[in-house]
């Protein structure tokens, strides 16, 4: 993240900085890891299989 994120953009103030470490965080990076409290599957694959069973 540092050498992508936060090295490329020292041009850019704090609250920016915070911005883009938030988004890269919470939209980019936890959407497409796998989490071993949801049975190693993404956010999204667990939401779907909660969404059908509620639609079942």
């Amino acid at each position: 993240m540092k050498t992508e994120l936060i090295y490329g953009n020292r041009l850019i103030s704090k609250e920016q900085m915070k911005l883009e470490i938030f988004v890269y965080i919470e939209i980019w990076y936890n959407r497409k890891r796998r989490h071993s409290v949801l049975n190693y599957k993404k956010i999204e694959e667990f939401n779907n299989q909660i969404n059908y069973k509620n639609v079942a």
